[in-house]
């Protein structure tokens, strides 16, 4: 069998048979589809077999049968007769063939009544049907790759190519109808597998529909979407804010105890009830109006997403934990979506010891340095993360405060659950420019405050805001024209952040490239200037090492904690180590050495990534001038984001 049997070759063999002028109609084709079935089928786990001309069991010899191959048995032994086709079974028809009028066939009821589902397909079109209670035949799911005879024999291959995942994709959510869902991955998979196809349906129409939207985004972020990668940016972005609102939603919506009632379904619709922060209720309620998902054909595909979810079995929540859901979700749902586009984000999960281990270390430097005795938990203390991702510096944070909390309050802890939802409220706070990560962040903050005894109700909010965390720093620099209200409320609290209050701590995982397709406006721009002006007595900056992204994060971080007025704070970030050598940066060094008292250097290399190892990474500490800023830096290998 050939393991990497694709659909341009499908075509090709289809057409290379008929030239003969010698096939039939119908039987002469099934190597090709035998070979497609079986190429999307070895790629599960466990793979899944598909085997033509079965035995008749009492409705007829179906052409095609699923089985998953799970068993071992001994080499030699004898199989048992007339085993069931697990995964349903198919019916192939010539390319001629209509396939409403197969659909209600005598033979397709007989093998539905016996087999459950079905598979029927011309060698162009593929429908999955199953029997309704009431005895009638139901479309499950289906899949054109032909729309027309003409197309199928004579259309370029190249107008093939968009059904290269997508048709693969199909079969492969066929054979795993009734397969248990369980593992977090294979939920994550599917998903993204319906993702691809509503992005695809959204690259072949207009994408008039969400026009406002689209400006809406550009004009409260400050960036603008340009170009061919600047629309499929923009396209993922909206997909992407859709799939991880419902999965969202559904996480919440199943903590109320009747909806883990044996019986009750999740409707996708009301997923904006359960996505608290107005801003992304109002991205979701735009994305996914039905005027706007008609217009691309994608209310089809959410449908199917929804129904997918429901079949999600019970024993996936004994295996996902919320507060991981980068992990168990996120990452692979982005994987699985668009390889490409996690790789041009930088979305990388940053291991949890390093995480941890930063925290930790600011909240050590809070007591020891800053007169800050409860640490990160003390009152006077703000932390920002400036580009917090899915929020795992934010939970790590408000775990190590949770815990602070819980000592300090000795038996008496009743009072912890509102302070930790006090301190979430007002003090821990985060910027994100991505909706999608923008959404996993905001549920696991709400996950981490359910589990302490402090949920988030209607009237509450974390503290994350969809932002643009290089733009805003300075009142009326970038005036921009409102469309919704919540857009407007969510820039103006985010730049109540960042223009007002003291900000102690600063820490996170910049990214190292800029998003391809996305220009930014000249605020941002011009955050590394200050970094470009030559010193008297050092070499001028060369080279483009000042590009990089993560530079800007680190002038605004460097900027904003310089201007608390008691002259204290620490900024703990990863980043590469070319800052600290580079011929680009010498100016960037000397100004640290001029504002911070301290700053260090931890060195992790690529394989320090448990606990244990992360002390005994190598330390440098540059001296500076005293009662300055305390700086905490740490430089991870390879970048991670």
């Amino acid at each position: 069998m050939t393991s990497a049997y694709v659909v341009a070759q499908y075509i090709t063999d289809l057409r290379a048979i008929r030239s003969t002028g010698s096939a039939t109609a119908e039987t002469s084709f099934y190597p090709p589809l035998d070979r497609l079935l079986n190429t999307a089928g070895q790629k599960l786990k466990p793979a899944v077999l598909f085997s033509t001309q079965l035995r008749n069991q009492g409705a007829g010899m179906p052409d095609g049968g699923f089985f998953p191959q799970t068993a071992s048995r001994r080499r030699n032994a004898e199989p048992p007769i007339l085993q069931n086709p697990e995964r349903g079974v198919v019916e192939i028809k010539p390319a001629d063939y209509n396939l409403d009028t197969l659909t209600n066939e005598p033979q397709t009821l007989r093998y539905l009544k016996q087999y459950g589902l079905v598979l029927i397909t011309n060698l162009r079109e593929f429908r999955l049907l199953q029997l309704t209670s009431a005895g009638t035949t139901e479309t499950l799911e289906r899949y054109t790759l032909a729309a027309t005879l003409a197309a199928l024999w004579d259309d370029p291959l190249t107008r093939f190519a968009r059904h290269a995942d997508l048709l693969p994709d199909f079969l492969a959510r066929v054979m795993l109808y009734r397969a248990p869902l369980v593992q977090p991955k294979d939920v994550a998979w599917l998903l993204a597998s319906y993702a691809r196809e509503a992005r695809a349906r959204a690259e072949d129409h207009p994408l008039g529909s969400f026009g406002t939207v689209k400006l809406a985004l550009q004009e409260s972020l400050g960036i603008q979407f340009e170009g061919e990668k600047g629309e499929h940016f923009f396209r993922s972005t909206l997909v992407q804010t859709l799939f991880y609102g419902i999965f969202s939603a559904w996480i919440l919506w199943r903590r109320v105890p009747e909806n883990r009632a044996p019986g009750a379904r999740f409707d996708w619709r009301v997923s904006a009830h359960y996505l608290r922060v107005p801003v992304l209720r109002k991205l979701f309620g735009e994305v996914s109006d039905p005027g706007a998902l008609n217009s691309v054909q994608l209310q089809e595909i959410l449908n199917l997403a929804g129904e997918a979810i429901n079949r999600v079995q019970p024993a996936f929540f004994e295996i996902f934990r919320e507060e991981e859901a980068v992990a168990y979700f996120y990452e692979p749902f982005l994987e699985a979506f668009d390889p490409e586009l996690r790789k041009d984000l930088g979305v990388w999960y940053t291991p949890k010891e390093i995480v941890r281990y930063m925290v930790a270390r600011v909240d050590h430097l809070l007591r020891a340095e800053l007169d800050q005795p409860l640490g990160l938990a003390s009152p006077a203390v703000r932390i920002l993360d400036p580009c917090c991702g899915t929020g795992a510096y934010l939970t790590a944070v408000l775990n190590r405060i949770h815990q602070t909390l819980l000592e300090n309050a000795g038996d008496d802890t009743a009072l912890v659950p509102n302070d930790l939802r006090a301190i979430a409220l007002t003090r821990v706070f985060g910027f994100e420019i991505m909706p999608a990560p923008f959404v996993i962040a905001h549920l696991q903050l709400a996950s981490l405050l359910e589990t302490a005894g402090a949920p988030l109700t209607d009237d509450h909010r974390a503290g994350v805001y969809l932002t643009n965390a290089l733009t805003g720093w300075v009142p009326e620099e970038h005036p921009q024209s409102v469309i919704f209200e919540e857009f407007r409320r969510e820039r103006e609290d985010s730049e109540q952040i960042k223009q007002q209050g003291p900000i102690l701590v600063i820490l996170g995982n910049p990214p190292y490239n800029g998003y391809a397709g996305i220009a930014k406006i000249e605020e941002e721009r011009d955050l590394t200037n200050e970094y470009r002006t030559p010193i008297e007595g050092l070499p001028a900056p060369q080279g483009q090492g000042l590009n990089d992204l993560y530079i800007r994060f680190f002038r605004i971080a460097e900027r904003r904690i310089a201007a608390n007025a008691d002259g204290k704070g620490i900024v703990c970030f990863i980043s590469n180590y070319s800052w600290l050598d580079g011929l680009s940066h010498p100016t960037m060094r000397h100004k640290y050495l001029e504002t911070f008292a301290d700053i260090l250097s931890i060195i992790f290399t690529e394989t320090a990534r448990s606990a244990s190892m992360l002390p005994t990474a190598g330390l440098a500490k540059l001296s500076s001038p005293s009662r300055a800023p305390a700086w905490a830096f740490e430089s991870v290998r390879p970048s991670a984001r």
